[in-house]
């Protein structure tokens, strides 16, 4: 397995890949808008995890100099529990710890319990905390 920066050429690959495992995912997360944000922004926390030249796995992370955030970590359903989410994590973690990243957060679905499992066998911990959001119109 290879984990790399994401290239356009991954785009309907990983536009794929997030439709079976974010399905039923809100508007303002469309792919088309992540792939173009991303590209201005931060471009080389972008990774995809491939395996015999298929991208197999996503991770997008992101820094702002006071804490690290990651989003879209995505591995196929057909090969989850084979490491993949672990080494994209991982990549991810070490990226933003050589950027000076002190700390990460990420955002699970409160009934996801098998990814909050993932996560906690990783060594992250629930914060008791209220995330809040507010959509901006564009």
């Amino acid at each position: 397995m290879l984990i790399r920066t994401f290239r356009d050429a991954d785009r309907d690959a990983v536009a794929a890949l997030w439709r079976v495992v974010f399905a039923g995912e809100r508007p303002h997360n469309d792919a088309d808008r992540i792939f173009a944000e991303k590209r201005d922004m931060q471009p080389e926390l972008f990774f995809v995890a491939e395996l015999d030249g298929a991208v197999v796995g996503t991770c997008v992370a992101g820094y702002d100099g006071h804490r690290g955030w990651l989003y879209r970590v995505a591995v196929d359903p057909r090969i989850q529990r084979r490491g993949v989410g672990t080494a994209l994590v991982r990549h991810a973690e070490t990226a933003l710890l050589a950027l000076g990243c002190p700390k990460i957060n990420l955002q699970v679905r409160a009934h996801n319990a098998a990814v909050v499992a993932f996560y906690r066998k990783l060594g992250w911990e629930p914060e008791e905390l209220i995330s809040m959001g507010k959509l901006l119109r564009r």
